[in-house]
């Protein structure tokens, strides 16, 4: 997926969210347990209530590692469920993998060739050429970490060289010269505010993955009044606020109300900002 198919579809559903599948086994609805793949059951029935308020899915690798192989399978028949049943949304692994030759060849293949998602995120410690291998596909997208939603992110991030300027802008204006912003974006918590005035002054036309809204407590209006751009720019997640909204029998119609609360709020951000 490219960036004017990206805004194209932001503009079509009104909205910029996407819903994280991080998919604890030791969460779901009990009566999935019984089922043959529960993972990816739940992950089915979050899917198709969720679709028509999203843009984008962000599985996150974590939560199928914990279950082994079956998590595993379960990751890959999500993903390949996403792309034959909704196949204009983007798919973001959300790994954080990344480390230097051959290992992030095998990485970029993994996740781009194999799995065929279309963006993962990398991160930026190790340097340029531990990043270039994920740069060589087309309309695919790495998500470098830059400035997270965490509070240890004040331990790096927020750290100043010499000069006054911080970790966090070093790694926007260094890495910007490693490709495109059609192929580049970043992480950028939404607890981080008013901080996104700065990430904007150096990367104005990148999208950035904005974790961080809803049980983190980022606020919505501050990342879309500090960050958003002429493209929008922003595609804003929700994991636990849409997933676990409901242990019920009735989780999905939970997760469609709360996914459809915040694309009428995204509506209207996109109605005062764009």
């Amino acid at each position: 997926m490219n960036k004017s198919q990206l805004f194209d579809q932001i503009i079509r559903k009104q909205s910029f969210l996407c819903v994280g599948l991080d998919t604890d086994i030791k969460k779901i609805p009990e009566h999935l347990l019984n089922s043959d793949d529960p993972i990816y059951d739940f992950n089915k029935a979050i899917i198709n209530a969720t679709a028509p308020y999203c843009v984008a899915y962000k599985p996150n690798l974590a939560f199928y590692e914990d279950s082994g192989l079956k998590g595993w399978l379960a990751f890959e028949k999500t993903v390949a469920y996403i792309k034959q049943r909704f196949p204009e949304m983007l798919i973001i692994a959300d790994a954080k993998r990344g480390d230097i030759g051959n290992t992030s060849q095998l990485y970029a293949r993994t996740f781009f060739n194999n799995l065929k998602v279309d963006a993962l995120t990398v991160a930026p410690y190790m340097g340029e050429d531990s990043i270039k291998p994920f740069l060589g596909y087309k309309e695919k997208w790495v998500i470098l970490l830059a400035l997270t939603s965490n509070k240890g992110s004040n331990d790096f991030q927020l750290s100043e060289d010499a000069s006054g300027e911080k970790l966090f802008e070093k790694v926007l204006r260094i890495s910007k010269t490693w490709a495109t912003d059609e192929q580049l974006m970043y992480v950028v918590g939404a607890t981080q505010g008013k901080l996104f005035e700065d990430v904007r002054k150096i990367v104005p036309d990148h999208f950035l993955l904005v974790p961080g809204v809803g049980a983190q407590g980022g606020s919505l209006e501050e990342v879309c009044q500090y960050g958003m751009n002429k493209t929008c720019g922003l595609i804003v997640n929700s994991s636990r606020g849409i997933i676990y909204a409901d242990s019920s029998e009735y989780f999905d119609e939970s997760a469609r109300n709360e996914a459809k609360k915040l694309q009428i709020v995204m509506k209207q951000m996109l109605e005062k900002y764009l």
